[in-house]
């Protein structure tokens, strides 16, 4: 089953047998959320909301303290500077303050390029930034499993950065632990991407590791991580789609103080987007991975 496959699978079974709701914009629209939305309707628990844009998680936050673990689905997940404010403001603080948990399954898609300055990209680090919420960016079938479990298992919202690029996949990514010049830590999207740059850089005789990162909060350093650290001799590098004050240096301090190697970060560049293609800010794409890779060599070599 592809990643896609495997969200519509597990919604159907929430909203079947599990009383659960799912909510969010034009769900039943063509294409039902690429695939991740069963064709079903309002009386089965799929729930259109208006395009305000701002209003859609306090419904959520509602249906959530109502009982009925809702997941709330935002298509485009830059829509989150206006949609995170019941969710970490109420559905993140609720259990602390009140002792009344509020779990929301939030499923943030997000969408490289192609969109505008706000639509568009990778925006978890905001939510990394509120106590309370677990973060994860799953990118394959049996990750998406695990998180689903997770979540139904405990009683906290989690915020849960989807990519449309993961919605076509069918396999698992497995990390790669040897001998190498440098460790490659790789969220969400970045993760194709950072495959991509392994075999170039191998080619290259650069041997690389990579890490598929899950988690972003809390994050953890595994020994699995620490491993590939050990080998590598040039440290390490954190790639993200999301810009690099965030998770990524977030991620790139906690490997550092756990294994004293040299951690850099590569995400976002630092400007706006536009709406032209020409003016699309991406994640670092391949050749882009491979360049920093490189610099990093050279400038330890020095």
């Amino acid at each position: 089953m592809t990643v896609a496959e495997t969200i519509s699978e597990l919604t159907r079974e929430h909203l079947q047998k599990n009383n659960g709701l799912a909510l969010g914009q034009c769900l039943t629209a063509v294409g039902w959320v690429g695939g991740t939305v069963p064709q079903m309707r309002e009386e089965d628990g799929l729930v259109e909301l208006p395009a305000t844009d701002v209003a859609g998680s306090g419904f959520a936050v509602g249906v959530a303290l109502a009982g009925r673990r809702p997941i709330y689905i935002v298509r485009y997940q830059g829509f989150q500077w206006y949609n995170a404010v019941s969710v970490v403001n109420y559905a993140a603080k609720s259990k602390h303050i009140w002792g009344r948990p509020c779990p929301v399954f939030v499923r943030s898609i997000a969408m490289d390029g192609g969109i505008g300055p706000v639509a568009s990209g990778s925006h978890h680090s905001m939510f990394t930034r509120m106590p309370g919420i677990p973060v994860v960016a799953p990118m394959t079938p049996n990750e998406y499993r695990a998180i689903w479990h997770h979540f139904l298992s405990h009683d906290d919202p989690m915020y849960v950065s989807e990519h449309r690029r993961s919605f076509s996949i069918d396999y698992e990514m497995q990390d790669s632990i040897g001998e190498a010049d440098v460790t490659l830590f790789a969220i969400s999207s970045t993760r194709l991407n950072a495959l991509q740059a392994k075999k170039i850089l191998e080619e290259q005789h650069i041997p690389c590791n990579i890490i598929h990162l899950l988690w972003l909060k809390p994050f953890i350093v595994e020994q699995r991580m620490l491993s590939a650290l050990n080998l590598s001799r040039f440290g390490g590098l954190v790639i993200d789609g999301d810009f690099e004050n965030g998770v990524l240096k977030h991620v790139a301090y906690d490997l550092m103080r756990s294994s004293k190697a040299e951690i850099e970060v590569l995400g976002l560049e630092d400007r706006v987007a536009g709406f032209a293609p020409e003016l699309d800010n991406l994640p670092p794409s391949p050749d882009r991975i491979v360049a920093k890779v490189i610099d990093i060599i050279n400038k330890k070599r020095a």
